[in-house]
């Protein structure tokens, strides 16, 4: 089984976090965020097939992708529901589920695009930077300003 990147940086956050917490807090807490991290990982591993079997053409939008999604989320609160009753710690749960963020966050910024220095750019003070709008992304459009004055 290969694993993403981001799923690879979740299961090393997900075991120093446990391990941290089997040190501190005991092993109910570090079982309890292990079996957040286990219900994260295959719901994100769900994620991640169903957006590439999307963007590949292969899963049709609208219906079909919102009913996987859905399935998914139900499978979701059905695992956090039996951990709970169970006895899972809800804040180590909510730990565990959680972890996957800054596994991407982190992804994030270690594949993020080389700094150009030498890239063009414009001058602070040009008036040409008054023609883009950041909001949209594009030029400012002659409609655009009207609107503004209007709002």
């Amino acid at each position: 089984m290969k694993l993403a990147p981001i799923e690879r940086t979740s299961f090393a956050l997900s075991a120093g976090a446990a391990a941290l917490a089997l040190a501190t807090s005991g092993p109910g807490f570090a079982a309890s965020l292990l079996a957040g991290a286990a219900l994260e990982s295959a719901n994100f591993r769900g994620l991640h097939r169903s957006s590439a079997a999307f963007l590949a053409g292969e899963l049709p939008g609208g219906g079909v992708f919102r009913a996987v999604a859905g399935l998914r989320f139900l499978l979701l609160g059905v695992g956090i529901a039996l951990a709970l009753a169970i006895g899972a710690h809800p804040v180590a749960l909510v730990i565990g589920l959680s972890l996957v963020l800054p596994a991407a966050v982190i992804e994030a910024w270690r594949h993020r695009p080389p700094i150009v220095p030498d890239a063009p750019a414009l001058a602070p003070d040009d008036p040409e930077w008054e023609r883009w709008d950041a909001w949209r992304a594009r030029e400012r459009d002659a409609g655009d300003d009207d609107a503004e004055e209007r709002a």
